[in-house]
């Protein structure tokens, strides 16, 4: 039975006892929201991948409270990471690096390196400080579906998995960290988020595609398909030319679509990037409760939070 309660001092305190059992608490970050479990401990981490029905292949995230207590579970951390975690944390970037060896294998997939972020999130923080460990965390959703930005949307995913639902609202970025790795000290795109690309490049310098396919993701959120209504999602170009219907739902950049149709939600009538991540999750969850067979999803601008919102859409059309 999933408890939820407030992400106040008394709601936090019960989530990280039960961290410290070995319990998965789901909880609100700054992106969207987590379904954590002490990143140290194996058998509390098994439980995260049973509940999301998530592969063991696809490895986990890492949070802590400090980037001096994130750099323990590194067991080198190259200059432009060292820059990078000194202008961006706390705040929407992961950085994949070489593992400490304290870090137990369920949580990198068996790879080398571990993917740690430190979270800007008040509530976040509060939790992994007061569970005194680091808490490894994906997105609190099935594994492959949309992402929760609000409590309900994990309830509605996930009741009766985790042991207790911390209720912060809706989360502030809307769209998950960024990941950045490293070849040969030179930092590489591994997922696009709410940490855009421009000011990482501004920071340390320019950041490349990674040199090959892997066979396996070396971070979450790498595969083809991913963040996914159970509706078709379909891509299309702003404001092109469709024929609205009843078992179709429409998702628009800045103008809301002539007819009718099951469902429309508009991202941002200003044009704004940033207020259209914060919404993108929230939006695809409405539609998907419309009903509706096809989700007619409009492209954004690919600059800024436009290139992670283009990420999942394309992800959740593959």
């Amino acid at each position: 039975m999933t408890e939820i309660l407030k992400a106040g001092k008394a709601g936090i305190r019960k989530a990280a006892a039960a961290l410290k059992r070995g319990g998965v608490v789901a909880f609100p970050t700054e992106t969207v929201y987590g379904l954590g479990a002490d990143g140290l401990d194996p058998v509390a981490c098994a439980r995260i991948f049973e509940i999301k029905g998530r592969p063991h292949f696809d490895p986990l995230i890492l949070h802590e409270c400090s980037a001096a207590r994130a750099r323990r579970l590194f067991s080198s951390v190259p200059p432009a990471a060292e820059r990078l975690m000194k202008k961006f944390w706390p705040g929407p970037l992961t950085l994949v690096l070489p593992k400490a060896r304290a870090v137990p294998d369920i949580v990198t997939a068996g790879l080398k390196t571990v993917a740690v972020r430190v979270p800007a999130g008040r509530y976040a923080l509060a939790l992994i400080k007061a569970a005194g460990r680091p808490v490894a965390a994906p997105s609190a959703n099935r594994f492959g579906a949309l992402s929760p930005t609000t409590a309900a949307h994990v309830k509605r995913q996930l009741a009766g998995g985790p042991d207790i639902i911390l209720d912060g609202g809706k989360t502030r970025i809307g769209v998950e960290s960024t990941i950045i790795s490293f070849e040969r000290g030179v930092p590489v795109l591994l997922r696009p988020g709410g940490l855009p690309l421009e000011e990482i490049e501004a920071a340390a310098g320019p950041v490349s595609a990674p040199s090959r396919r892997a066979y396996r993701p070396a971070a979450p959120g790498c595969l083809k398909k991913h963040y996914a209504p159970q509706a078709k999602l379909r891509l299309i170009a702003i404001g092109a030319r469709v024929k609205p219907s009843a078992r179709a739902a429409y998702l628009a950049f800045t103008n809301r679509p002539a007819g009718k149709w099951a469902a429309v939600k508009v991202l941002s009538p200003s044009g704004d990037l940033r207020e259209a991540a914060a919404g993108l999750f929230g939006a695809l969850h409405a539609l998907e409760r419309s009903g509706a067979r096809v989700i007619y999803a409009e492209r954004v601008p690919q600059h800024g939070l436009g290139r992670a919102i283009m990420d999942r859409l394309r992800r959740a059309s593959a």
